[in-house]
């Protein structure tokens, strides 16, 4: 699915016009309720100022937590208006409803440049159900809408796909972005295309690796995943993660790989530990050596170097998933290693969302990374080569 020919915020006029904004303000929150990392609002700052200054009456929309369908408090978006207010230096306006009386009549009063927020979406079931009738009520508070929030963009939901029925819609910035960078390395990638994937799970990734076994030079297979690969290589795992059901399929995807001519690469040596505890005890194992009672909790030394070597003059590398329990110290060095490689391999690199995007933060290294993305479900559908209904929905050039 090709996304590079949707519209954005600068194709179409927005003076004067009211425009419904769907944006990612799903933050984490501490205990003192204060928003404890406002990364996302900040991310979504490009494309309100630009509708701000270009005179566009502005309504805000996102989900935040799971509400389950309810007015529910504690998960008021009335924080994000505070610190929006603060970023724009001006008054963000708060709605205390969704589509009700005082969302309409904020948006019916908004000036050219003025900013409102309406209610976490999530306080009505009928936003994850795709409603059409909800879509169309929020539709009506607006002219435009557009759709910056990335991160639910795989969600065919009515905040994010549904009023796209109704009105003109175009892209931000993020989403903008997002397809750009990430378009790009799938459509026309700058070589060798190394693709490294990691995570528990070989079954969330087999769409990824599917669709990457028709594009890169490279795949690389690291985390508890790739206790599958060694298994389906005959190898004896100890008590290493594994999907016996899954085994044969790996069997599949390296023997494709070898008839397509892309390396893939399986760690040849592992960190086991004899229990799934930050502090079991550890050593160094060759990967078809793993003692009964044993499992693989990160990759070894010598893989670390192996990867780190195929990184090395990469055009460039997509990563998604960690190598090991990477947020305990004793199994993080394969992620840090692998981090450290591709912040200086010079290729373009794509981080695709959640453990990854957050251990690369954690490690200092997310200034190094071309992009990374903010979303870790949709960023992974869009690897797969899904279509994202909220990003399909949007009118192409």
């Amino acid at each position: 699915m090709n996304y590079l020919n949707k519209k954005t915020v600068e194709d179409i006029d927005v003076a004067g016009k009211r425009v419904l904004v769907r944006c990612d303000f799903n933050v984490p929150f501490d205990a003192e309720g204060n928003i404890a990392d406002p990364k996302r609002i900040d991310e979504a700052l490009k494309t309100i100022k630009y509708l701000v200054d270009h005179k566009a009456r502005v309504i805000l929309c996102s989900h935040l937590g799971r509400p389950k369908g309810e007015f529910n408090m504690k998960y008021s978006l009335a924080p994000v208006a505070k610190y929006l207010s603060q970023a724009l230096g001006q008054e963000v306006k708060m709605a205390k409803d969704v589509v009700g009386e005082s969302a309409k009549s904020i948006a019916a009063s908004l000036q050219d440049g003025e900013v409102e927020l309406i209610e976490n979406v999530r306080f009505h079931k009928e936003e994850e159900k795709n409603d059409p009738a909800f879509a169309k009520e929020l539709a009506s508070l607006a002219e435009i809408y557009v759709n910056d929030a990335f991160g639910t963009a795989h969600r065919a939901h009515a905040s994010t796909a549904g009023v796209a029925d109704y009105l003109p819609a175009v892209c931000g910035y993020l989403i903008q972005k997002e397809i750009t960078i990430m378009g790009g390395a799938l459509t026309e990638p700058k070589r060798p295309f190394v693709a490294i994937l990691g995570g528990a799970k070989v079954s969330d990734k087999i769409g990824v690796i599917t669709n990457l076994l028709e594009k890169v030079d490279t795949l690389i297979i690291g985390g508890g995943m790739a206790y599958t690969f060694m298994n389906a290589l005959g190898y004896s795992i100890g008590t290493s993660i594994c999907e016996a059901d899954k085994v044969e399929q790996a069997k599949d995807m390296m023997a494709k790989a070898k008839e397509k001519g892309v390396k893939f690469l399986i760690p040849v040596d592992n960190m086991v530990g004899t229990e799934y505890k930050p502090d079991t005890e550890h050593k160094v194992v060759d990967s078809d050596k793993i003692p009964d009672g044993w499992m693989g909790l990160d990759i070894g030394p010598k893989t670390a170097a192996m990867f780190a070597d195929a990184v090395k003059g990469a055009g460039t590398v997509v990563w998604n998933g960690p190598m090991g329990v990477s947020e305990w110290d004793n199994f993080a060095a394969g992620t840090i290693a692998v981090a450290k490689a591709v912040a200086e391999s010079g290729a373009i690199s794509i981080i695709g969302g959640g453990d990854s995007a957050a251990a690369v933060e954690k490690l200092g290294f997310a200034e190094k990374m071309t992009h990374i993305s903010t979303g870790g479900g949709a960023s992974l559908e869009f690897l797969e080569g899904k279509i994202l209904p909220g990003i399909a929905c949007l009118n192409d050039k």
